[in-house]
């Protein structure tokens, strides 16, 4: 199937459910998020218009009910030229959308959007249609909501767009110049420190949409061609921990749709389609009308898993504080991902997701990720996002060891996610498998599990804890004589790792290749982590 034809699908699939969703008395289909009900109408305008004859409903009231969405939308634009919030919308809508206060959230992904959506179907509105679209373009670009100092995250890609795009749009040459100026510095900056955002969805995906937007509009080549470098620049690093629809190793931050599972998946079905495309579709946006080829070199490294591979990353966190350098680890199987963060960083409202082993998309029912945590939060069964810094990794290959040294005054717990199959349940340990991958995890403490619908929860009690879990593909386990569920479980008994928690928390063991691995956190904080007798390389990873 062509990237076309992938784009066609989720352009029809999104089309029929808005079709098939009911309008609201305010003439909108949700009041959550403005930005749903914009590219809901887009994608259902866009397929009456070219692609009626695969509709399942006329394409005619079909578009017109479309452009009566898009018209309250565009309607809910502050046009108040005296107002400080000129230009913006409301983000959550409650009871009442045209009493809901602006919010400067929605127009730095919808005004770009809007401007490649009126380019492109311009020609098919109605006359009342595009005299909105004209007019909200117009107050958008005055409101120069873009004018920001950049600091060289998702914002700031889309204010770079906007600068691009608006600048070209209303001729400009200043503004156009300015985003100029901020696309080369951030291309720099990314060439320089890495991706500090680092698996960070959706906004990573806030990035490609801003930059593809921007250079299927932009006119002048020199322009162009730098758009096309922090767009291969983009997919590089995405293609490095791709697995089938997946983002393997650490997350910077992360939306419920993308911890435990991953959902947010529709620009990797358009670029890769390695997948069979999800029911649930949670994050709509534009993948089915923005399209980048992303370069042969990243194509291949994300579509051919056939060997065994390390990713070793460098990347800064820079801050009034100066930069901390982070080293992100990843081992990727054709079946199975592992790997992490190797240090704590604080981000945004405790969501570093620090380590998980990752399963393809449709390789499971339910969630694709496995891991523990200890929570920062209260609510960590039904939110498992939210992690304290109580931690220390280790990782090697397909292995996963971590220590949980909890302060006093800190929850006594600590909370692990895990896959929808059936799991052997034994003191001190679980086993499981998927198709193809044999699963076990040690705990040093005593554990209970929920089952839920899509996972099972595991929690685990004590102020000195630790885990840890090692997978190995099937044909891996074969070479050694393991062909079933039981045979692998009677050869992880054997490599109980060893726990102490004495004067110090630490663990060791021998993984089933016979690599030792060795954890320790000393009284006074002191951390050994090694392999086979020897400390943790960093000279291996790079930008």
């Amino acid at each position: 199937m062509t990237f076309t034809a992938r784009q066609v699908e989720i352009a029809k699939k999104i089309a029929i459910a808005a079709w098939n969703q009911p309008l609201l008395s305010s003439g909108l289909w949700f009041h959550n998020d403005i930005r749903d009900n914009f590219y809901y109408a887009s994608y259902l305008f866009a397929a009456a218009v070219g692609m009626p004859e695969q509709l399942p409903f006329e394409a005619e009231p079909a578009k017109q009910t479309a452009e009566r969405v898009l018209l309250e939308v565009l309607r809910l634009q502050d046009q108040n030229t005296e107002s400080a919030t000129y230009g913006h919308w409301p983000l959550n809508l409650g009871q009442e959308p045209r009493h809901a206060k602006p919010n400067v959230l929605p127009v730095e992904l919808m005004g770009s959007l809007m401007a490649f959506f009126t380019d492109r179907y311009r020609a098919h509105f109605s006359e009342n249609v595009a005299h909105a679209f004209e007019t909200a373009l117009v107050h958008i670009y005055r409101s120069g909501f873009y004018r920001h100092k950049i600091v060289y995250g998702h914002h700031d890609a889309k204010y770079t767009a906007a600068k691009l795009i608006f600048g070209q749009l209303y001729g400009d040459a200043e503004l156009l110049e300015a985003g100029r100026t901020n696309l080369q510095l951030t291309l720099a900056h990314v060439r320089k420190h890495g991706m500090s955002e680092y698996g960070s969805l959706p906004w990573f995906w806030h990035w490609v949409q801003a930059f593809t937007c921007a250079w299927l509009l932009i006119y002048d080549s020199a322009i162009k061609k730098e758009l096309g470098g922090m767009l291969d620049y983009l997919w590089s690093e995405r293609a490095a921990f791709y697995l089938k629809g997946t983002w393997a190793g650490a997350h910077c931050r992360g939306q419920k749709h993308d911890i435990p599972l991953d959902g947010n998946v529709l620009h990797d079905y358009v670029q890769f389609g390695d997948f069979v495309l999800p029911a649930e579709l949670p994050r709509t946006e534009y993948a089915g009308l923005l399209y980048y080829k992303a370069p042969e070199t990243a194509r291949q490294t994300a579509l051919h898993r056939d060997e065994p591979v390390e990713v070793k990353k460098q990347l800064a966190k820079l801050s009034d504080d100066g930069a901390k350098s982070l080293h992100s680890y990843a081992y990727i199987t054709s079946d199975f991902a592992a790997g992490g963060m190797w240090e704590r960083y604080e981000e945004f409202d405790n969501e570093q997701h620090r380590w998980d082993i990752t399963f393809p998309i449709g390789e499971v029912s339910g969630v694709n990720q496995a891991y523990f945590f200890h929570p920062a939060e209260q609510n960590a069964k039904d939110d498992p996002r939210h992690q304290s810094r109580h931690t220390e990794v280790l990782f090697h290959k397909n292995t996963i060891a971590a220590l949980y040294p909890l302060p006093a005054d800190a929850v006594n717990k600590i909370v692990g996610v895990l896959p929808n199959t059936d799991w052997l349940q034994e003191p001190g340990i679980m086993l499981g498998q998927t198709n193809n991958v044999y699963v076990a995890v040690y705990l040093m403490q005593p554990y209970e599990v929920d089952k839920l619908a899509d996972r099972y929860v595991v929690t685990s009690d004590g102020g000195r804890n630790g885990v840890i879990i090692e997978a190995i593909r099937k044909q891996e386990a074969r070479q050694r004589g393991i062909s079933s569920l039981e045979a692998f479980a009677a050869e992880a008994r054997l490599h109980a790792p060893a726990w102490s928690s004495d004067e110090k928390l630490s663990v060791r063991y021998a993984t089933l290749e016979q690599n030792e691995l060795k954890l320790s956190i000393g009284g006074q904080g002191s951390i050994v982590k090694s392999v086979n007798g020897l400390p943790i390389d960093f000279s291996e990873y790079a930008l």
